[in-house]
C-alpha cells in the first residue's frame, strides 16, 4: 500500500526536548504499570519454577533479538541516514524508507523461519542447563516455535516507530508495549483452559500481541505519509550506509542485551528458580530503564542527529548536557530506592500464589544487585546516541565489548560462589565499564565538556538521594515482617515509602537550591 500524503503541519524551527521526554516516560509509565499486573498475573500461576523457568527463555529468545536488531542497532543505524533524507525531495525521502523496509522485511522472513526450524538449537544455547530436564527442554522449545515469529511483526513495528520519532511522534510508539501486556494478561485469564499446558496460551499471547502492535502504528504512518510499498533494493545508497552502520551497531546498542543472554545461560546451570528469581528482579530495573533511560533515549538519538545534520555544535552539547543532568536528577534516587526496597517490592508486587517467600528473597537480593548498575545503564542511554547522530558505530562498537568482556569475566568468576546475585552484581560492573567509557569519548571529542550546573546538579542530587535512603532505612519496617504481613498492608507501607521517600528527596533538592525550570529544554 502506498500513499503520497504528507504532513500538513510544519515543524517548529527549534524542539521542546523536555515535553518529548515526559510523553516518552508517561506512555512508558503505562506500560509498566501494565507490565506490573502481566508479571503479577504471572507469577501467581506459574510462580518460579520449570514452567515458569521454561516460558521466560521461550519469551526472552525473540526479545533478546528484536532488542539487538530492531530496537537497539537497527534504530542507531537507521534514525541518523534517515534525518538526512528528510531534508531531501519528497520522492527521494519515501524511495529510501520504501527500500529499508523491503530489505528488513526479506530479512526478517529468513531469520523468523531458521528460528522456527532450528528452536531446539536456539533453547539449547539460550538455556544450556535444560539439557539435564528433557521436559523443560521439550517445553521450552515448542513454545519458541510458537514466540519466535513475535520477532518479525516487533521488528517492524520498532522500525514504525523510529520513523514516527523521526517526525517527534512519541506517544504511539511508547504506548504500544501496554499491548502485549494486555495480550499476555487476556491470555492468561481467558484462554489457559484452552490448552492442556496452559502456559501455551502465554505463548500465544506473545504471538498475536506482535501482529495487534504492528497495526497500531498504521493510522500515525499513514497520516504523516510514510505508508509505502516495500521494495527490495541493495544498490541504494541510503541502504548501503544504513548497512554499512548496522554490523558494528548491533553490538554497541545491545552490550545489555548480551550480558543478559550470558546471564540466562549461566542462569540455567544453577538450582531451578534462578531464571525466574533474575526476570522479576529485572522487571522491577526495568521500571526506571523505561522511565529514565529509555525516555531520554528516545528523544535524543532523533533530536542529536537533527542538530548534527544541521551543524548546531552549541545545540548538540547543549542537548547532551541536558541529558546528563535529567539522568542524574532521576537515575539516582532511583537506584537508591530500588536498593533500599529491593524486598518490599518484590514482596507487594509478586508474593502471592505461587511465589513463595524464598523466591522473594533471592529476588530482592539480585534486584539489589541490578540497582548498582542503574545509573551507567542511564548514561548509557544518554551518550552512545551522539555517537550514534554522527554515524560513528564503530567507537560504541568497541566500548560494548570492552563492558561484555567485563560482563563474561565476572560472570564467570562470581555465579559459582554468590548464585544469580552474582550475575546481577556482573551485569551492573559492566554498565559503569560501558558508561564510563562513552562519556569519557564526547569528552574527549570535544562534543561536551561538563558544565558547572552539571556538576552543581550531581552534588545536589546525591544528597537528596543519600538523605531519602536514610529515611526510608529507618522508618520502614524489617524484612521478614514484609514476607508476613497481608498483601493489603504491604501496599498501603509500600505506597507510603514511595510517598514518603519522593518528598524528602524533593524538598532537599528545593532547600540546595535545585528548579524546576532546570529541567526545561529547547534547542
Amino acid at each position: 500500500m502506498s500513499t503520497e500524503s504528507e504532513v500538513t503541519a510544519e515543524e517548529p524551527p527549534t524542539q521542546n526536548v523536555a515535553a518529548q521526554g515526559t510523553v516518552v516516560a508517561g506512555m512508558t509509565l503505562l506500560s509498566r504499570i501494565s507490565g506490573f499486573a502481566r508479571d503479577m498475573v504471572l507469577s501467581y500461576f506459574f510462580g518460579a519454577g520449570l514452567v515458569a523457568d521454561a516460558f521466560f527463555v521461550a519469551f526472552r529468545i525473540p526479545n533478546f533479538f528484536r532488542r539487538l536488531f530492531a530496537e537497539g542497532a537497527f534504530n542507531q543505524a537507521f534514525v541518523p541516514v534517515l534525518a538526512r533524507y528528510r531534508d531531501e525531495p519528497r520522492a527521494s525521502f519515501l524511495a529510501f524508507v520504501a527500500a529499508v523496509q523491503g530489505n528488513l522485511m526479506l530479512v526478517l522472513a529468513g531469520v523468523m523461519l531458521a528460528g522456527v526450524v532450528f528452536a531446539p538449537v536456539l533453547v539449547s544455547v539460550f538455556a544450556p542447563g535444560f539439557w539435564d530436564n528433557p521436559l523443560q527442554f521439550e517445553l521450552a522449545t515448542a513454545m519458541v516455535r510458537i514466540t519466535f515469529p513475535y520477532l518479525a511483526f516487533i521488528s517492524l513495528t520498532a522500525f514504525a516507530g523510529a520513523m514516527l520519532n523521526s517526525f517527534h511522534r512519541y506517544a504511539v510508539p511508547a504506548f504500544t508495549p501496554v499491548l502485549l501486556n494486555l495480550s499476555l494478561i487476556t491470555a492468561m485469564l481467558f484462554a489457559a483452559d484452552l490448552f492442556e499446558q496452559p502456559v501455551f496460551a502465554l505463548a500465544w499471547g506473545v504471538f498475536f500481541a506482535g501482529a495487534i502492535q504492528l497495526l497500531f502504528q498504521f493510522p500515525s504512518l499513514f497520516r504523516l505519509g510514510l505508508l509505502v510499498t516495500p521494495r527490495v533494493s541493495l544498490a541504494h545508497p541510503g541502504v548501503r550506509q544504513v548497512g554499512k552502520l548496522l554490523l558494528p551497531a548491533v553490538f554497541a546498542a545491545s552490550a545489555g542485551q548480551i550480558n543478559a543472554l550470558i546471564d540466562t545461560i549461566l542462569a540455567s546451570t544453577l538450582i531451578t528458580g534462578s531464571i525466574s528469581w533474575l526476570y522479576y528482579s529485572d522487571r522491577l530495573l526495568e521500571l526506571p530503564i523505561g522511565l529514565v533511560a529509555v525516555a531520554l533515549g528516545t528523544v535524543m538519538l532523533p533530536n542529536l542527529s537533527r542538530l548534527d545534520a544541521n551543524g548546531n555544535r552549541e545545540g548538540f552539547a547543549a542537548t547532551l548536557d541536558w541529558g546528563l543532568r535529567m539522568g542524574l536528577l532521576l537515575g539516582i534516587p532511583a537506584a537508591v530506592a530500588l536498593y533500599v526496597l529491593a524486598l518490599p517490592l518484590i514482596a507487594t508486587i509478586f508474593l502471592h500464589g505461587a511465589l513463595t517467600s524464598l523466591d522473594a528473597r533471592m529476588a530482592a537480593l539480585s534486584l539489589q544487585a541490578f540497582a548498582l548498575g542503574l545509573l551507567p545503564l542511564v548514561l548509557v542511554k544518554v551518550t552512545a546516541p551522539a555517537y550514534f547522530a554522527q554515524q560513528d558505530t564503530s567507537t560504541p562498537f568497541r566500548y560494548a565489548g570492552a563492558a561484555v568482556l567485563t560482563n563474561i569475566a565476572l560472570n564467570l568468576a562470581l555465579f559459582w560462589w554468590f548464585g544469580h546475585v552474582g550475575l546481577a552484581l556482573a551485569t551492573s560492573v559492566s554498565a559503569w565499564v560501558n558508561a564510563l567509557l562513552l562519556v569519557r569519548g564526547v569528552v574527549a571529542r570535544a562534543l561536551y565538556q561538563p558544565t558547572p550546573q552539571l556538576r552543581r546538579t550531581g552534588l545536589r542530587v546525591t544528597t537528596a538521594a543519600v538523605a531519602m535512603g536514610l529515611a526510608l532505612w529507618l522508618l520502614l519496617p524489617e524484612g521478614a515482617q514484609w514476607l508476613q504481613m497481608p498483601a493489603a498492608s504491604r501496599a498501603l507501607w509500600l505506597a507510603a515509602a514511595v510517598a514518603g521517600g519522593s518528598g524528602v528527596y524533593l524538598l532537599a533538592l528545593i532547600v540546595m537550591g535545585e528548579r524546576p525550570k532546570s529541567l526545561l529544554h529547547r534547542v
